[in-house]
C-alpha cells in the first residue's frame, strides 16, 4: 500500500477536542496517516455534542502526529474572512512547514448562517468562495494585497508570517460547475465518497478545468472523505450510524438546514434502506475493504475514513489489522 494513504477524518463535532488529539495520535500508531480535521460551529445533531474550533485542534493534532493535516473543509466567506483563513493556514504550515494544506469550501447554514443577516443561495455562496479564494491565494503571494470585490475588502496589508511554500489549497467538490472551477483554480480536490459513477463525473470535470489553465490533472491531489459505519454487530453498527450520523442517509442537500435540532427531527424519517449506496453499514471488516479498494482502484490514492460510531479504538484496531494492510494500490 505504498501508493495510498489513509488517515482518518477528525470528527470534531462529535468528540472533545482533547479526546480528538488523542484518537489522532492512536490512528496513526495503528497504520493510518493523516488528518482532516472537521471545522464546525454546530454538530450536525443534538446527540453528537461537540464543535471545537478546528484551527487549535490542528495544532494539537501537528504536535501529537507526524503525517499531513488540513481543515476539512473551512468556510472562507461568512464565519471568517478569508484573509484571517489565509493568516491561520499560513501560521499552520509555517509552524508545521510540508505537512499541511488548506480545504475550504462554500459554506453551510449550520456552521455560517448565524453571524449574517442573511443566508445566500448556494450560486451566491460558491462566487463568495472563489473571490475568497482569490484573496487567499494574493496573500500567499507573500507582497502586499488590496482588494474590492463583490463580496469582500482588503486595506493594503500582507502576511508578515508566511512560509515559503505556501500550504496548497483544495476546494470541496461535488457537482460539475465547482469541480471544474476547482480545477481551473485550485491545487486539488476534495469531494466524498459517492457512488463511482458519481465520483467519476467530478473527476472528469476537474481535469477539464485544470487543462483549460494548463495544468496536469492526474499529477495534482485528489483527497476523498469516506463516512462509514464499522461495530462489532451489524445492529450495533446500525445504531451508530442512525443515532450518530444520520445525515448519511439524508438524500437531500444539507446546506440550509440551520440548526442540529432541525437536523435532529429530520433524523427521524431516516431509515436503514436510506443509507443504500451512500455508506457502508456492516459488521465485516473485508465488505469495508471492498468498498475502499474500489476508490483506490477508481484513482483514489488519499482518502480519510470517517467511523461514525463512538467506537473508535476498537474501530482503528480492527482496521489496522484488517483491512489497512489488505489495501492495494
Amino acid at each position: 500500500m505504498a501508493d495510498v494513504q489513509i488517515g482518518i477524518a477528525a470528527a470534531l463535532e462529535q468528540f472533545a477536542p482533547r479526546e480528538s488529539v488523542d484518537l489522532a495520535a492512536l490512528a496513526e500508531r495503528h497504520g493510518f496517516s493523516g488528518q482532516m480535521a472537521a471545522d464546525h460551529f454546530q454538530p450536525w445533531v443534538p446527540a453528537q455534542g461537540e464543535a471545537s474550533f478546528v484551527w487549535s485542534v490542528l495544532a494539537s493534532l501537528a504536535e501529537n502526529t507526524t503525517g499531513d493535516l488540513g481543515p476539512g473543509v473551512t468556510c472562507p466567506s461568512f464565519r471568517q474572512h478569508p484573509g484571517m483563513v489565509a493568516q491561520a493556514a499560513a501560521t499552520l504550515e509555517a509552524t508545521y512547514p510540508g505537512r499541511t494544506w488548506l480545504g475550504i469550501g462554500s459554506g453551510e447554514a449550520l456552521n455560517e448562517h448565524m453571524f449574517g443577516a442573511y443566508w445566500p443561495e448556494a450560486p451566491e455562496r460558491v462566487r463568495r468562495m472563489l473571490e475568497a479564494l482569490e484573496i487567499i491565494k494574493k496573500l500567499f503571494g507573500g507582497t502586499d494585497v488590496k482588494h474590492n470585490g463583490e463580496f469582500f475588502k482588503l486595506h493594503n496589508t500582507r502576511l508578515w508570517t508566511m512560509p515559503d511554500p505556501a500550504p496548497p489549497v483544495y476546494i470541496a467538490s461535488a457537482g460539475p460547475y465547482t469541480s471544474r472551477k476547482t480545477g481551473e483554480l485550485a491545487d486539488g480536490l476534495i469531494t466524498p465518497g459517492a457512488s463511482l459513477d458519481k465520483l467519476a463525473g467530478i473527476v472528469e470535470n476537474f481535469a477539464k478545468g485544470a487543462r483549460k489553465a494548463g495544468k496536469d490533472p492526474d499529477a495534482m491531489p485528489k483527497l476523498l472523505q469516506v463516512h462509514l459505519s464499522w461495530a462489532a454487530t451489524d445492529e450495533q453498527a446500525w445504531a451508530n450510524a442512525l443515532e450518530q450520523w444520520p445525515n448519511g442517509g439524508m438524500k437531500f442537500p444539507k446546506a440550509d438546514i440551520r440548526s442540529p435540532f432541525d437536523f435532529e427531527q429530520m433524523a427521524k424519517l431516516v431509515r436503514r434502506e436510506d443509507f443504500e449506496g451512500r455508506m457502508v453499514v456492516s459488521s465485516d471488516p473485508d465488505e469495508h475493504r471492498q468498498a475502499l479498494q474500489r476508490y483506490i482502484d477508481a484513482g483514489f490514492t488519499r482518502i480519510y475514513l470517517h467511523n461514525v460510531g463512538r467506537n473508535q479504538q476498537e474501530w482503528m484496531e480492527v482496521f489496522g489489522r484488517e483491512v489497512l494492510p489488505k489495501l492495494t494500490a
